[in-house]
């Protein structure tokens, strides 16, 4: 500390005895120092001491000397150490974290300071040309700080950044470049760089990837050591996962530049990976790998990308691969579910991959199907939640337009002549059906569903599934069994999932609509939820499901069960519910926030037990059929019957006008509802468009407010020094002069005062205006 203040000392000249300059004095002379001395000496050591208390005096540093640091660069960029200098100085005013030093300095400081000055900073976008520029150079002192000085302005204002960094000439290249420093320190820099630069910013995805941004990558992976690597490997993919996210020109890029076979040696595992086991660091760099293999084969993505990439994958044995990840031991448990999401994304819709997994075999004795195993752990109630969802998921890619799977699948509940006593997936899922497992049954009952969807003659072969109840008792079907188990269980999950199961079954199938409608006590407990006025812990799901169930048994319905043809269950329906209430209760459903998250994607996004309600495929099911059995409820009937308007009695055509009535009223509700809504779009995008304005002058008059506290506390310690060192005899003269500045600086100080009160008050008055909107 002693040897800082004689550096002080040689770059201010030593103070008067008695007296200390305050830190607001300090800076203020070493910035005068800068833009006024001639000597480039001097000039540099009053830079050093200003980046020395540029954490400690932040506030004084920025106001004072942002304009001038900017000058110092752009008129002494020959010398190399002052430029090191300046632009981490910039780098420490800017920054997002506040300092050790800074905090005990400014204890009431609220104002992100590093923000506003970032702003200060990027008003003028030559000032990050400028920067860039200095990129070209090789000089360490010059090329790391203008690396971390854009990486703290790009944490700040991302999106300005990368406007910016786009239009500059050849501005992406130079950070490129950057990735083939031999210097780590600068190139592991640049790495959080570019990974901040490249967050949702499709054009820059696309320049980075074009300029060999992957070969360059993996080259660094290479180096590091694969996964085995450190946190640099970490970074590497991160910025990958960034480029290809959502980026199909990208991830078009990287299949068609053979990159997906590169990825194949990263998940080899050596063969004493249980002696060695898993590091923390190689437990991330493997998470991150696999998340990069999911993007390639996201849902989301064009079916013909994602058909190419899975080829590609099955092609270079990366498939293989993460099945051999599957059936290893020792394997952590969030890594191994992932693998699991991510083998299910990679054989979801094709064949040629499904049929691969379906012949995998797990190492025990004796063999057992991969599929087998996973579904053991799916039923398996100690098994973590997580690893349960993933199992149903991989499951769920399994079947899905796999006709074939489906089939084997139900095989497997057929009766059989072969004696074979080994473990099915047919009898996995039935006894996780019918478990006192709730999360098995709902698990159970999604799988099965799955086997049926978009397959009629599957949904026929598993109505011929017989079971054996009690000793001695007469068979019966599984679907009878679903409904007797529908009318017993208590808990929600468990008749949510039956439910579930039961529309996949019964939508287009008139066979398993009549099998249900001759179970005992079936359509009783459907009427008695549906007409159900409570509501509690979403049991509006269990009544509007079961309103779902009635009316795909009329849509659906062949009118083999005289007591339950169309007709009956219409007027059951109309009766016994109400056609306003059984809309309503179908009609909440979608409404349902629940819905509303499970219809977003296929994959189960639950973080806890109690979320599992809904799932996607259900949803697309119930928005396609929703419309229809409301059109079968309706007021037109069966006409194949005879039965039209004019043959109607008195007492059908007065239903008739009140269903016609009714119809009028909910248009009528609807079209108010739909220009209610649009003047609340409106009213809304006007209060967006001001609150943008007044955070904008909000932000102006914070900057201000800024800038006036810091020359506040100039000026004050400039009178302070000047009160300090007036000598008892100076010329008359002279004492005229002093006299007269220590007149005119303490007006001006008021003024100064007067001003940031004035601009305080409008700042408050604009914030109470913001919380009002």
């Amino acid at each position: 500390m002693d040897y800082f203040r004689s550096g002080l000392k040689s770059v201010l000249g030593a103070p008067s005895t008695g007296s200390l300059p305050t830190g607001a004095e300090t800076v203020e002379r070493l910035v005068s120092r800068v833009s006024t001395s001639t000597l480039l000496e001097d000039r540099r050591d009053a830079c050093r001491a200003l980046k020395a208390l540029s954490k400690k005096y932040r506030l004084e540093v920025g106001a004072q000397g942002i304009d001038v640091l900017r000058q110092v660069l752009e008129l002494d960029r020959s010398d190399p150490e002052i430029i090191g200098y300046c632009l981490d100085t910039l780098c420490n005013i800017t920054s997002k974290e506040v300092f050790e030093e800074e905090s005990e300095n400014n204890v009431n400081m609220k104002v992100n300071v590093g923000e506003q000055f970032t702003e200060m900073f990027l008003k003028n976008s030559e000032n990050v040309t400028l920067v860039l520029g200095f990129l070209e150079e090789y000089d360490f002192r010059v090329r790391w700080p203008a690396v971390k000085l854009l990486t703290s302005l790009v944490v700040s204002k991302p999106k300005e950044i990368q406007d910016i960094i786009l239009v500059s000439p050849m501005g992406v290249s130079k950070l490129m470049d950057l990735l083939v420093e031999n210097r780590e320190v600068i190139r592991n820099d640049a790495l959080l760089l570019l990974i901040n630069l490249t967050k949702s910013n499709a054009n820059i995805q696309k320049i980075v990837a074009f300029e060999n941004a992957f070969d360059r990558l993996f080259d660094v992976i290479n180096e590091e050591g694969w996964t085995d690597g450190g946190i640099v490997v970490e970074d590497c993919l991160l910025l990958m996962l960034n480029l290809l996210k959502n980026n199909t020109s990208n991830i078009n890029f990287f299949k068609e530049g053979s990159y997906i076979q590169k990825l194949s040696p990263m998940f080899v595992l050596p063969p004493n990976l249980e002696e060695v086991g898993w590091s923390p660091q190689k437990v991330s760099n493997f998470h991150c790998v696999l998340q990069l293999v999911r993007t390639l084969v996201s849902p989301n993505n064009p079916v013909q990308i994602v058909t190419a990439c899975q080829k590609t994958m099955r092609n270079s044995n990366l498939l293989e691969a993460l099945c051999n990840i599957l059936m290893a031991s020792g394997v952590p448990a969030d890594i191994l579910t992932e693998t699991i999401n991510t083998v299910g994304e990679v054989i979801r819709g094709n064949l040629t991959n499904q049929e691969y997994f379906a012949n995998v075999l797990a190492p025990s004795n004796p063999p057992r199907p991969a599929i087998v195993v996973l579904l053991m752990s799916m039923v398996n109630e100690k098994q973590p939640f997580a690893l349960r969802c993933a199992v149903l998921y991989c499951f769920q890619c399994f079947l899905f337009k796999n006709e074939i799977g489906q089939g084997l699948v139900v095989q497997t509940l057929l009766p059989s002549n072969t004696g074979n006593t080994a473990l099915t997936t047919g009898q996995l899922l039935c006894s996780g059906l019918f478990s006192n497992d709730h999360l098995s049954n709902w698990f159970s009952a999604v799988a099965l569903s799955h086997c049926l969807i978009e397959n009629p003659a599957q949904k026929e072969q598993l109505l011929r599934v017989l079971l054996a109840t009690n000793l001695g008792a007469q068979p019966v079907s599984l679907l009878h069994q679903c409904a007797v188990f529908l009318q017993h269980t208590s808990k929600l999950q468990a008749k949510l999932g039956i439910l579930m199961l039961l529309s996949n079954w019964m939508a287009h199938c008139p066979q398993a609509v009549k099998i249900f409608l001759n179970v005992p006590g079936a359509m009783a407990f459907l009427t008695a939820q549906t007409s159900a006025s409570e509501y509690d812990n979403n049991e509006e799901l269990l009544q509007g499901l079961c309103a779902f169930i009635m009316g795909l048994c009329v849509a659906f319905n062949d009118n083999s069960v005289p007591n339950y043809s169309k007709e009956n269950l219409s007027q059951l329906i109309e009766k016994r519910v109400g056609i306003e209430t059984y809309c309503k209760k179908l009609g909440e459903v979608s409404r349902h926030e629940v819905y509303a998250k499970a219809a977003k994607q296929p994959q189960i996004k639950a973080k806890h037990s109690t979320e599992l309600l809904l799932e996607f495929e259900f949803c697309k099911l119930f928005k396609v059929l929703e419309g229809i059995i409301i059109h079968a409820l309706g007021v037109q009937r069966d006409l194949s019957n005879g039965i039209s308007e004019l043959s109607l009695s008195e007492h059908e055509n007065a239903l008739l006008l009140q269903y016609k009535e009714l119809i009028r009223d909910q248009d009528k509700k609807l079209q108010d509802f739909q220009r209610k809504l649009n003047n609340l779009q409106k009213e809304k995008e006007q209060l967006e468009s001001l609150s943008t304005e007044l955070k904008e002058r909000n932000n102006e008059f914070s900057d201000q407010i800024t800038l006036l506290k810091a020359q506040l506390a100039a000026l004050g310690s400039s009178i302070n020094g000047t009160e300090t060192n007036t000598m008892p005899l100076i010329p008359y003269t002279a004492t005229l002069n002093t006299t007269a500045s220590q007149t005119n600086e303490p007006n001006h100080q008021d003024n100064l005062l007067e001003r940031i009160k004035q601009l305080e008050k409008e700042k408050a008055e604009k914030d109470a205006e913001l919380e009002k909107n």
